[in-house]
């Protein structure tokens, strides 16, 4: 297959997604990189129908590499993500507003452009959290307990302090009180995984950052907001509070840590997602959660999740050939290393089939 990865300049020397650039070419595929933001990039020779089976971005919230994705999807071909979908978690503002339109328990959000104006929620909701709608990492999330700190400062020039540049937007949810642990659910194409690292909000809180048991409430809700979005690899940052999960951020294409053989799970999904296509912003919620074995390594019954007609079962993931025997990856290409099974899978939604234009031609 003939990929495109657009990888901005934030990521140029993270392991994801360069590992999973260099295990897709181990595998024999043609993958070619676009540096925006440091390159000449021709777009009206890099950007034609037919030009590669799908396109990829690793992104920065604001940066050039959306737009151009957007160019990519817009003459028929594969994004991975879905374009609208990594559209509608960009901006944590409009992930907010359709969180709550499907019923996904997310804080109340309140916008502005300066921090002041946030004074004007009930003092009664505070303290609040405070971040910026584009942001990304943690960056410039802070706690601000009581309305008269709402001027403290963040950090020099920080989008979400009052020196900051005008016109971007912030939002604050009142905070949910919880242990100071987030947790962090990835999903790789409809395979579950937990992990728990320390809160930006609680940076003297030690924790270990691991893989923790995966509950089914929490897979539950993880696998909705996969069908709500149209997201096929994602993570989630849910915080578990007093009246059960809430969830306080989504991301596409996350950095995967702690996830098991996380560089071959992406690759083998990249692949899959590159000829069926990614389930999109209109896929209906067709997610179900059986029990496929241990969770996270615990056992669990099963998960019912709504669904709309026949569940489809999960797609395999490459499996490993006898003991010292090489092992084989989801294209068919020898030497790779396998993935082990999934500890949870969510059966994934029928893909539509893809316009021919963007199949490339004997890849």
């Amino acid at each position: 297959m003939k990929l495109c990865f657009l990888v901005e300049e934030q990521y140029r020397h993270d392991g994801m997604p360069l590992e999973v650039i260099h295990q897709l070419r181990a595998w024999d595929h043609q993958v070619d990189v676009l540096w925006p933001g440091r390159s000449l990039i021709r777009i009206s020779e890099a950007i034609q129908a037919g030009s590669h089976d799908a396109w990829v971005l690793k992104t920065v919230s604001g940066g050039p590499g959306l737009t151009l994705l957007e160019a990519a999807a817009s003459v028929g071909l594969t994004t991975v993500n879905d374009v609208r979908a990594i559209r509608g978690v960009r901006d944590k503002a409009l992930a907010a507003v359709i969180a709550r339109g499907k019923g996904l328990p997310v804080p109340v959000t309140y916008a502005a452009v300066r921090p002041e104006e946030f004074a004007e929620i009930p003092e009664a909701e505070f303290p609040l959290v405070v971040k910026p709608a584009d942001g990304s990492s943690g960056r410039a999330v802070r706690l601000v307990a009581t309305p008269d700190r709402l001027l403290d400062p963040v950090e020099p020039g920080g989008p979400a302090g009052p020196d900051g540049p005008a016109g971007g937007l912030l939002i604050a949810q009142p905070y949910v009180p919880n242990s100071g642990t987030d947790l962090k659910v990835y999903s790789v194409a409809g395979e579950l995984y937990a992990t728990e690292r320390c809160s930006p909000l609680h940076p003297a809180h030690a924790v270990r950052e691991r893989q923790v048991p995966l509950t089914p409430e929490v897979a539950r809700l993880t696998a909705e907001i996969g069908a709500v979005f149209g997201l096929d690899l994602y993570g989630v940052d849910i915080l578990l509070g007093p009246d059960g999960p809430v969830i306080v951020d989504i991301n596409d294409f996350p950095s995967f840590r702690q996830v098991p053989d996380a560089v071959t799970r992406v690759s083998a999904a990249v692949l899959d997602l590159a000829r069926h296509g990614t389930r999109g912003r209109e896929a209906s919620v067709r997610e179900a959660v059986r029990e496929t074995g241990p969770v996270n390594g615990r056992e669990a019954g099963p998960v019912p999740v709504p669904t709309a007609g026949q569940q489809q079962p999960a797609r395999p993931v490459p499996v490993t050939g006898q003991p010292g025997a090489a092992a084989q990856s989801a294209t068919g290409q020898p030497g790779a290393t396998a993935a082990p099974a999934p500890p949870f899978a969510v059966p994934s939604v029928p893909r539509p089939a893809r316009p021919a234009a963007s199949i490339g031609g004997g890849r």
